[in-house]
């Protein structure tokens, strides 16, 4: 067992983390060489100072013992099943693999800047070709087996490799995988190393892959048409996302968003979601607030902040109007460049998520104005209040939402999406307008 990991920002070693296993914990600390520099990683939570740092109080099923900067680094549900495949493969006891182990299992493959050494899985030093149907395949055999994938020839064997590169960093609880994608040949490599001149960084979504889904109901086959018909709504309605489509495959649609952790030349950005840069726990349905997070990106921002908060709050408006009732403190990020400065992500799983039966999205993940359903115009008023966003502005952001909105048909036909179900869709969208 290995307790003690190296923590690296673009290559500089920024402290370190040691698990203990008595006490079930991480503690981590700055190196000495790094408080000097002024770059804060983890402003909120853990700023610069001597000294270790360690949060009991943490839920443990969401940080892991980790301090949350660290945590968001450690990828999520699909990920960290194919990490106990491959460790029950390996007859290793996943129990029993410790969350720093964890970190130095992703090494360099992590989302955003952080890595971490010494790196327990050999990198990728180049990028292959990928067949997308071979990656569905193991993702399906991954999620219904959900014990080891266990090999019996060396095409297996590489075939099993791919699928723990590519979709072992990628965060959130459905399969997705790391890729890099050609916009010209239509060629797709892995996504954990350098392409060749002319790919793109990108996370795919994989279509077609059985038991795929959150907490909820599995997804269907197709529901990726569904998000990139809201990536069209989002974008029209003036939402910042990276550009995204549709990559058909056999009879699949995967959905692909440009990754917005690394830059056009490939470097990296340092990330941080809501949950972690100020530990708020997203598997506590309503447990925060759209004001809160508006609070975060003052606090992140300050005097540059204002173009952030209208954009959050656009951002809030559209996730009410469609019924993304998913926008819990995993699906908003913040970026840091090598300045130190933070920035509010693109915006990313904007999709259509409301299941009036379910536990977790019959009512919105974060509140506004105290509420989780039922909001009036004066709720949404008084949450542009807490966004410093004038009422004239405010009211400016709803009529241009709701535009879009009403432009939903053409958004599902675009994609692809069935009419009966963007109908019965639709019917379920909210009006958000004053009381007339």
């Amino acid at each position: 067992m290995i307790s003690l990991a190296e923590v690296q920002l673009w290559g500089k070693t920024i402290g370190a983390v040691e698990w203990d296993n008595g006490q079930g914990i991480a503690a981590f600390e700055y190196a000495p060489e790094f408080l000097r520099s002024g770059i804060q990683p983890a402003p909120l939570t853990m700023p610069l100072r001597a000294g270790a740092y360690r949060f009991p109080g943490l839920a443990r099923e969401t940080f892991m013992g980790l301090p949350g900067f660290l945590a968001d680094a450690l990828p999520d549900k699909f990920g960290n099943l194919l990490i106990d495949q491959w460790l029950v493969a390996h007859d290793r006891d996943p129990g029993a693999f410790n969350p720093v182990e964890r970190l130095l299992y992703m090494g360099q493959r992590g989302m955003g800047a952080l890595t971490f050494a010494p790196a327990l899985a050999k990198p990728q030093s180049r990028s292959e070709s990928l067949e997308l149907s071979e990656l569905v395949a193991l993702a399906n055999n991954a999620l219904s087996r959900k014990q080891g994938l266990h090999t019996q020839t060396l095409e297996e064997a590489s075939a099993l490799q791919q699928i723990i590169a590519v979709g072992t960093s990628a965060g959130g609880a459905r399969a997705k995988a790391v890729i890099a994608w050609h916009p010209e040949t239509g060629e797709v490599r892995s996504g954990q190393c350098d392409a060749p001149a002319g790919f793109q960084q990108y996370l795919l979504k994989f279509d077609g892959v059985s038991g795929n889904g959150d907490k909820e109901l599995a997804d269907p086959l197709g529901f990726t048409r569904i998000e990139y018909a809201c990536y069209l709504m989002a974008t029209a309605a003036g939402i910042e996302m990276m550009p995204s489509r549709l990559l058909d495959e056999s009879g699949r649609a995967h959905f692909m968003t440009q990754r917005f952790d690394r830059t056009a030349s490939g470097g990296r950005l340092h990330m941080q979601t809501l949950c972690g840069m100020a530990h708020y726990d997203f598997n506590v349905a309503g447990g925060y607030s759209y004001e809160q997070c508006f609070r975060v990106i003052r606090q992140l921002l300050g005097a540059r902040s204002h173009e952030a908060l209208e954009q959050q709050f656009r951002r809030m408006i559209l996730n009410l109007m469609m019924r993304n009732q998913d926008d819990h403190t995993k699906n908003i990020a913040f970026l840091m460049d090598r300045r130190g400065e933070w920035r509010l992500s693109p915006a990313y799983d904007v999709t259509y998520a409301y299941n009036p039966n379910g536990a977790w999205t019959n009512r919105h993940q974060m509140s506004v104005n105290g509420k989780r359903d039922g909001f009036t115009h004066e709720d949404i008023m008084a949450a542009a209040t807490a966004a410093d966003v004038r009422p004239r502005r405010a009211r400016e952001i709803l009529s241009e939402v709701g535009e879009a909105v009403a432009r939903w048909p053409e958004f599902a036909a675009t994609a692809g999406v069935p009419e009966s179900l963007a109908q019965a869709m639709s019917s379920t969208f909210r009006q958000l307008g004053p009381v007339r």
